[in-house]
C-alpha cells in the first residue's frame, strides 16, 4: 500500500484545508520544495501535490510551486487541481508528472477522461470527492445529485489508474478516516482506491493496510503529518506490509 503525503498549494504556499473551505486554510510553510525533500528523506517515494487556486480557477495556479516540487522530489508526483483540459494534462506528464488527478471534469465531461486515460496508460486517477455520499466539484464548492457508487462505476472499464476517494467532512479535521466508506467503494468497484479525508495517526493505516487485498492501493495524509500525530517513517513500515 502506497502513503502518499498531501502538499497542497494555496497562493504558492504549503496549507492545509478544512472540510475544503480556502477561508479556513492554516499555511504550514513557504517552501514547497523544501517540504517535498523532507517527505523524501523520511522514506516517501510517492507525493500527492493539490493546486488548491487551481482547482477554484479551473487552471493552473501554482506552476512554479509544482515545478520547483517536481524537481526536488526523486519519487513519483501525483498531481492535481483545476486539470479540466488535454493541454493541461499532457502539459504536466511532460513536465514529469507521474499521474494527474481528475475531478470536476470527470463528472462534467467523462469522455474527456476516457481519451486521456486511453492517450495516456495508468497515468490518470478520478477523483471522487464526496459529501454525504454525493459527488462534490469545483473545489468541492458544488455538490452534485450523483452518487459516489455510480461516479464510480462510469470508469471501471476506461483504463483508468485508480479512484482518489475523499469523504470531504472529515478532510483536514483529524476525525479519523472514513475507513467503512472507502472501503464500501473499493469493493463495489474493480479500480483500485486511494484513500483520503481525516487521517489522524498509524491506526487509520494499520486499518486501511488490513484491506489492502481488497483494492485499497493507497492513503493520502497531510495535516496528521504536519502537525506531527503521524510519524512518515512508521506509516510507510506499517503499509510495506499491507498485504497485496
Amino acid at each position: 500500500m502506497i502513503v502518499f503525503p498531501a502538499i497542497d498549494l494555496k497562493a504558492g504556499q504549503v496549507v492545509r484545508l478544512a472540510e475544503g473551505d480556502m477561508a479556513r486554510a492554516t499555511v504550514y510553510g513557504d517552501d514547497p520544495a523544501a517540504q517535498a525533500l523532507l517527505f523524501a528523506e523520511a522514506g516517501a517515494r510517492h507525493l500527492h501535490v493539490v493546486d488548491l487556486d487551481g482547482a477554484f480557477a479551473g487552471k493552473a495556479e501554482n506552476r512554479g510551486a509544482v515545478e520547483a516540487i517536481l524537481e526536488a522530489f526523486p519519487g513519483h508526483v501525483q498531481l492535481g487541481g483545476g486539470i479540466r483540459t488535454r493541454q493541461a494534462v499532457s502539459g504536466w506528464f511532460d513536465l514529469g508528472v507521474a499521474r494527474v488527478v481528475i475531478g470536476t471534469a470527470a463528472l462534467k465531461d467523462p469522455a474527456f477522461v476516457r481519451d486521456m486515460a486511453k492517450e495516456y496508460e495508468h497515468g490518470i486517477v478520478v477523483a471522487v470527492d464526496a459529501k454525504d455520499g454525493m459527488v462534490a466539484t469545483e473545489g468541492w464548492a458544488a455538490v452534485s445529485d450523483v452518487p459516489v457508487a455510480d461516479m464510480a462505476r462510469r470508469f471501471e472499464d476506461a483504463g483508468v489508474a485508480s479512484l482518489l476517494f475523499t469523504d470531504i467532512g472529515r478532510d483536514g479535521l483529524l476525525k479519523g478516516c472514513n475507513i467503512d466508506a472507502t472501503v464500501d467503494l473499493a469493493r463495489m468497484t474493480d479500480l483500485p482506491v486511494i484513500a483520503s479525508g481525516g487521517v489522524k495517526g498509524l491506526d487509520d493505516i494499520h486499518m486501511l493496510a488490513l484491506h489492502a487485498a481488497e483494492g485499497i492501493e493507497g492513503v493520502i495524509t497531510g495535516r496528521a503529518l504536519y502537525d506531527g500525530r503521524l510519524d512518515l517513517a512508521a506509516a510507510l513500515a506499517i503499509a510495506a506490509k499491507a498485504p497485496a
